[in-house]
């Protein structure tokens, strides 16, 4: 899901993006203290975010909170879970709450809800991108149009960066 954050951001012209993978190493302070906007992904486990997700949430305050260095960033949020609703919406207020007790601006999906379940945002969220997979590989279980869904949060970011950024 996070490659289609990406790609969609990416086609939004001079916009630069970086994926920075939890489960490879912990977050770049650095990076994030420069970038424009951080677009916060997690997969939905037992009702919330991931165990890596939170301790990404506790490390953030020594480089990040008490200086205030991402203030006036703007944030998004996306998320997956095996059940359809799984309870996605909890990540995303947790993702809200933690990029709102930093000082950021969070920016929502901008998407009406899908009429039905095949439709872009077909789970009808309007705080961040959710996606659905069932209890198998999410290359094989994931729909389409819940990663299209993906891509438009990443260009939709992308767009209210460079128009925040160029004071539109």
């Amino acid at each position: 899901m996070a490659h289609y954050v990406e790609e969609g951001a990416r086609d939004v012209q001079n916009a630069e993006t970086f994926l920075i993978g939890l489960d490879e190493k912990m977050a770049d302070w650095n990076l994030l203290e420069k970038v424009d906007a951080i677009i916060f992904g997690s997969p939905t486990y037992n009702g919330t975010v991931s165990a890596r997700f939170k301790q990404f949430m506790e490390d953030s305050p020594g480089p990040a909170f008490v200086e205030q260095k991402w203030r006036n960033k703007i944030a998004a949020g996306f998320t997956n879970s095996g059940a359809e609703h799984g309870d996605k919406l909890n990540s995303l207020m947790t993702m809200s709450l933690f990029a709102a007790q930093h000082a950021m601006i969070w920016g929502n999906p901008g998407l009406l809800s899908g009429k039905t379940r095949n439709d872009l945002n077909g789970i009808g969220s309007w705080l961040g991108a959710m996606a659905q997979s069932d209890n198998a590989s999410p290359e094989v279980t994931r729909k389409i149009e819940d990663l299209n869904t993906a891509k438009y949060l990443g260009h939709h970011v992308a767009e209210i960066t460079k128009q925040f950024c160029n004071g539109k």
